[in-house]
């Protein structure tokens, strides 16, 4: 079973990070007053920074250069106090109101206990400075999440406030919260699409990079769906409103963003837990450390061990760690979106790191799913009655195959369908003028004991085979085009020794055809969706790494649940398959599942950097501190230091190329 667990955040939340979630959830509404707010509140925090830094460098100055006679002790702890309190007040009193809430443990209490103590001591610039700088750190921290965050927040920007909706004879402009289903709406050129809707006007080409990523325009002609979030670059168009705001393509992604910080990749739950523990045992090994050398040590001078301990303290201070690894996870969220890529989690950045093997559906993920008849044979029912008698049957299919047939007749001389049944992993059964028609692959026929003819079982394009009251009455030959960068992709995954599969509804020569011109490992046809499922859990078993499968169809959800990865093909897959995915490629490149691949990796790669050079550091220093040989500046940068290298390591991907 897939995780989904949802962590609270060990340490409290920035204004910047309630704002965006705030407007994540209520995707119809916008919060420019509070954005205003929060860039002012940052704004503050800088100038706080930049005056505690002013008078810490005027009172070093005075210190140890001008060293003026009115510098007295009382005077200088007042100087330093005023340069500590701009910075070190509002971290005490956050690790105040995090104990009355039960977070006694805290990175805040730590930075406070260690700066008060130098205080104590009389160590005034360094208790300064120690502030100082984890305020600069915790400040380029937030820079670094809004960076990261950049890529993502756009998608907000992208919802238009109103809808051009015709009503009462004329168009009036209203919330796209209150357009119906079947409504006419206008857009006009440079005008962002409101809602999903059909195509009316004979056509248009859209920007379509607010949704996949890609900033080449694209041509949709009447009757092709046109989704939220495109932009209309050549003329004024209509549509008919398929779908409500909230159930809209735009709508779909802004909840899957939002969701996506919900889901906490292992490492990163590691972390948090550790950092819990880890915590209060340096708190009680630092108090270890200022008392029990009185038992042990001639000579025992209490400040000298509490400065120690102080040390101690804010070395094992475990932000580097609490921070950077979900920046790097969010970097890597952040690095997909601009590719058109969407993680519904950190968890699933981790998981295509193990992938070894991609099983990848046929239709709508490897080929484009835009069908064309190529041959019409009937027998014994005349071409002029048959084309009718299988469009009519088609005509209530959602499948590419039906759309393509529905095409090749124009929509004209449809008859009433009296019955329709839908024979799953089969085709279609109707009642037409009291006569049964069948339409669909050569099974279906022989699951209603109809002979085909052997030659028809040796075609091997894709083929639509036709009954009539109980008789075979004909075929129909359908093709379907590769996409442009299939064969791109799966040389990229050999290349990184992943083996590829793919597994189809369609009959194994069309499967094989494919199979051979795209050098895909091992290809199955003639699949029903159970036996997809079948297929992929015998892969899966005994596997040590993870297997990931890429499909759109609403018969590709099943496998898309059971699979370690699911990877859905987002711009043009049905509902079901991208809510039942782990990663939706915007796209609809099949080159993007190495992309996801990558981001992966990289992002994987950067998470267990930071690790490692947090851990490494802070042992360094901590050992050199106990001894006395570290002085509160190593551990400044033992601590602060280490903290901005992990966040600037971790920003590192938003500028990677992938």
């Amino acid at each position: 079973m897939k995780e989904e667990t949802a962590n609270k955040h060990v340490s409290a939340k920035s204004p910047a990070d309630h704002s965006v979630e705030q407007i994540a959830e209520h995707p119809q509404k916008k919060a420019p007053t509070q954005s205003v707010k929060n860039e002012s509140w940052v704004n503050n925090e800088w100038l706080m920074a930049l005056a505690s830094f002013i008078l810490l460098m005027i009172g070093l100055a005075m210190d140890f250069l001008i060293k003026p006679h009115w510098f007295t002790a009382t005077v200088r702890f007042i100087w330093y106090a005023a340069a500590y309190i701009p910075v070190g007040l509002p971290v005490v009193i956050k690790g105040i109101k995090l104990i009355f809430k039960g977070e006694v443990f805290t990175e805040f209490l730590l930075m406070s206990i260690a700066t008060l103590g130098a205080f104590y001591i009389g160590e005034y610039p360094e208790g300064v400075a120690v502030m100082l700088f984890y305020a600069v750190g915790e400040l380029f921290q937030g820079a670094a999440v809004n960076r990261a965050k950049r890529s993502i927040k756009a998608l907000l920007d992208v919802r238009p406030d109103t809808a051009s909706v015709f009503r009462d004879g004329r168009y009036v402009d209203v919330d796209p919260t209150d357009v119906r289903i079947n409504e006419t709406i206008q857009i006009k050129v440079g005008d962002r699409v409101p809602l999903d809707g059909r195509m009316l006007s004979e056509g248009s080409s859209f920007n379509t990079a607010a949704l996949t990523g890609e900033s080449k325009p694209v041509s949709l002609e009447k009757g092709e769906t046109v989704l939220a979030g495109m932009i209309n670059e050549a003329k004024v168009v209509e549509l008919q409103v398929t779908k409500l705001f909230n159930e809209s393509s735009l709508a779909r992604i802004l909840t899957l963003v939002q969701n996506a910080q919900g889901r906490k990749a292992k490492t990163e739950l590691f972390i948090r837990r550790f950092a819990k523990v880890y915590t209060p045992i340096v708190v009680f090994l630092a108090i270890g450390l200022t008392f029990i050398p009185y038992f042990f040590v001639d000579n025992y001078d209490f400040n000298q061990w509490l400065y120690r301990a102080l040390i101690f303290l804010v070395i094992s201070c475990p932000c580097a760690l609490v921070v950077a690894i979900p920046l790097g996870y969010f970097g890597g969220i952040g690095a997909g979106s601009r590719n058109g890529i969407l993680f519904k989690g950190s968890s699933y950045l981790d998981r295509m790191t193990r992938v070894d093997t991609v099983v990848m559906d046929k239709t709508g993920t490897l080929t484009k799913g835009v069908f064309k008849v190529q041959k019409v044979v009937s027998k014994g029912v005349s071409e002029a009655d048959f084309l009718p008698l299988v469009a009519s049957v088609e005509a209530q299919s959602t499948h590419p195959i039906g759309k393509a047939i529905l095409a090749h007749t124009g929509n004209r001389n449809l008859l009433k369908v009296e019955s329709l049944e839908e024979i799953k992993g089969h085709g279609l059964k109707g009642i037409i003028n009291g006569k049964e028609i069948l339409a669909g692959n050569v099974r279906l026929l022989e699951k209603f004991n109809i002979r085909v003819d052997d030659e028809v079982r040796q075609i091997t394009d894709t083929i639509v085979v036709v009954g009539v009251d109980k008789k075979f009455a004909g075929y129909i030959t359908i093709s379907d085009e590769l996409k442009e960068d299939a064969k791109t992709a799966i040389e990229q995954m050999h290349a990184l020794n992943i083996k590829t599969v793919m597994l189809s509804g369609d009959k194994q020569t069309v499967v094989d055809k494919v199979a051979r011109a795209l050098n895909v490992d091992q290809a199955f046809g003639d699949l029903l969706p159970e036996n997809k499922v079948e297929k992929v859990e015998a892969i899966k078993k005994g596997k040590e790494k993870a297997l990931a499968f890429v499909g759109d169809g609403i018969n590709d959800a099943p496998v898309l649940a059971i699979s370690d990865v699911g990877i859905a093909m987002g711009g043009l897959g049905s509902d079901a398959a991208i809510e039942t995915a782990d990663v939706v490629i915007q796209t609809d490149q099949p080159s993007r599942i190495v992309t996801a691949i990558n981001i992966g990796k990289a992002t994987n790669a950067i998470v267990w950097q930071n690790i490692v050079l947090a851990f490494a550091v802070k042992l360094i220093v901590m050992a050199l501190g106990a001894w006395g040989i570290a002085s509160m500046w190593e551990a400044v940068f033992a601590d602060v230091g280490v903290a901005l290298l992990a966040i600037l390591n971790a920003v590192r991907i938003q500028r990677m190329r992938f």
